[in-house]
């Protein structure tokens, strides 16, 4: 579990039938595992504590590469003159056959004129792994609060960094999603909280949005 600070629909990306974690968060993505869950809160910079953005329980995983070149994910590719889903694509690194060099797509992590920002690309690239779920919640800006008592028996705060939970822990959380909102499972319920400014960048450096 880990605070969203951020929710344009980049990462995670919800959109076309999965829900993907492929840039950010490099240590999460580098440790968990298939069949493991993910779970992001709402921050204080969306107005949104103690409130579930998103629940994903990781069926796949893929280097940048794969993730690339898979015709299953290249809807995934951004487009930034297309509609607010594709512009926010998350599917943007990948090298050329025998090349060490990250090619950076025109994204939501490139620079403003849409040239590649190479401190976003060297925190993102430091785990070359994506996860991907097809069972998974994402609720966006009608995230629903999670009971006091779920997120106190996790003494789960509102902080940076993420904590690990034995599943018997998170247990209660789990079935609470799935008894609140039976049938929604691999549904985008909402859109992201920063869906209007989705042609926004993201610099690591400064941890500004231009």
């Amino acid at each position: 579990m880990y605070v969203v600070a951020r929710d344009f629909g980049f990462a995670p990306n919800p959109f076309h039938g999965v829900c993907t974690l492929a840039t950010c968060k490099p240590i999460i993505r580098r440790t968990a595992k298939v069949g493991d869950w993910v779970i992001g809160m709402g921050g204080s910079k969306l107005s949104a504590v103690g409130r579930c953005i998103f629940a994903m329980q990781i069926t796949e995983a893929m280097s940048f590469d794969a993730y690339w070149a898979a015709p299953a994910y290249q809807a995934k590719r951004p487009v930034r003159n297309g509609s607010r889903k594709t512009i926010v694509g998350d599917n943007i690194y990948h090298r050329t056959v025998g090349s060490d060099h990250w090619q950076q797509e025109d994204s939501h992590h490139s620079q403003p004129d849409g040239t590649p920002d190479q401190y976003n690309i060297q925190n993102d690239t430091q785990t070359d792994r994506i996860l991907i779920s097809d069972h998974f919640w994402y609720f966006g800006n009608v995230a629903p609060i999670v009971p006091d008592d779920i997120l106190n028996n996790l003494r789960f705060h509102n902080a940076r960094g993420h904590r690990r939970y034995p599943l018997t822990n998170a247990q209660q959380l789990l079935s609470w999603l799935e008894e609140a909102f039976p049938n929604k499972i691999n549904h985008v319920l909402g859109d992201p909280f920063q869906f209007a400014k989705s042609s926004a960048r993201y610099s690591k450096k400064s941890d500004q949005i231009m």
